[in-house]
């Protein structure tokens, strides 16, 4: 079904309580995938269009799919404001689709996926493990259009830029320079968080890399910005319970930041507004908690992004890894600021 005859097909019989089914025909180079989207209606027993802490419940997806390769997703970033948005996961790939919303802008299905293997410098697939472990992304634009996109990689801690063809990142690798102390760091507790300054920002067009652990200075987590005039080193206070696990940057250049831990055998999470002001070289970065959840509402929440959905309004997507275990699930959460 394409996503179009999905859409419509759930705005006329009403079901968009029940799973939509949607099937990438395949294309060459990329292996189509079948996802089965269960909306989820409500959020710590919040109906859509209600309060919970410091934004509005937009509702979510719960996504299954029986190809193996589907899952891990660690971050997202949207590409334009139809819908479309990539994905990278830990096991070295894109996975890429476009997101659909019903007549009363929920989420509704994820049609149009596909997943291909991030390739290295050369051109090649990622040769191990130990390189493909893809923990963020954000998209580059140019003068308002997207070009590529930024992904950050722990265990080989490196950023590369990934060129966009018709929405689709791939080809080969174009590394980005990090600072020495940064690509030093060999373990799975370096690169989780990488999100780009939006013109608005006083630090527009640069990159914010948070890391998540704290070896570097034993209580906070270790960033950088990597830009022109803008270049330098900052910190992130630590919050208790929890790691940073994704960034995105707010229209306004306000930044957010995701946690996540566990607690009593369960997820825990909580996303944090760092203002404007605070992001910029040699600052430490606190900001106000506008979220917290935990339990069955959430799960392994990794991947954060903004973009606007069909009626306009800037969303806050909440995306969470499985890491391929039958255990965890692969949850798509929507929230916005309230007016």
């Amino acid at each position: 079904m394409t996503g179009r005859a999905a859409l419509a097909f759930g705005l006329l019989l009403g079901l968009a309580s029940l799973p939509v089914l949607a099937q990438s025909p395949g294309e060459p180079g990329a292996e189509g995938v079948a996802v089965t989207a269960t909306p989820i209606e409500h959020f710590r027993g919040a109906a859509v269009g209600e309060r919970v802490d410091g934004l509005i419940w937009r509702g979510g997806l719960n996504l299954v799919s029986s190809t193996d390769g589907f899952g891990g997703l660690s971050s997202l970033g949207f590409i334009g404001d139809d819908g479309r948005l990539a994905m990278v996961s830990d096991r070295g790939n894109f996975v890429t689709g476009q997101l659909l919303y019903d007549d009363m802008v929920r989420p509704l299905s994820l049609v149009g996926v596909r997943i291909d293997p991030i390739q290295n410098t050369k051109g090649a697939d990622l040769p191990r493990a130990f390189a493909r472990d893809a923990e963020a992304l954000d998209v580059v634009q140019r003068n308002g259009v997207p070009v590529a996109v930024r992904v950050g990689f722990e265990n080989l801690t490196r950023v590369a830029d990934f060129a966009l063809t018709d929405a689709i990142p791939g080809g080969p690798a174009k590394n980005v320079e990090i600072p020495v102390w940064m690509g030093e760091i060999r373990s799975n507790k370096s690169i989780e968080s990488l999100c780009i300054a939006p013109p608005a920002s006083p630090v527009a067009g640069s990159t914010l890399v948070i890391i998540e652990g704290i070896e570097r200075y034993g209580r906070n987590h270790a960033a950088t910005l990597l830009g022109r005039a803008d270049r330098g080193d900052l910190e992130l206070t630590a919050a208790p319970a929890v790691n940073p696990t994704d960034c995105a940057f707010l229209p306004n250049g306000d930044l957010l930041v995701l946690e996540r831990g566990t607690a009593l055998l369960s997820f825990v999470m909580q996303l944090r507004l760092i203002p404007a002001a605070e992001v910029k070289p040699g600052a430490l970065m606190k900001g106000r908690i506008l979220l917290r959840a935990s339990g069955g509402d959430i799960d392994n929440m990794e991947g954060v992004a903004v973009h606007k959905a069909p009626d306009g309004e800037v969303r806050i997507t909440l995306l969470s890894d499985n890491n391929f275990n039958d255990w965890e699930r692969n949850l798509l959460l929507e929230f916005a600021l309230p007016e």
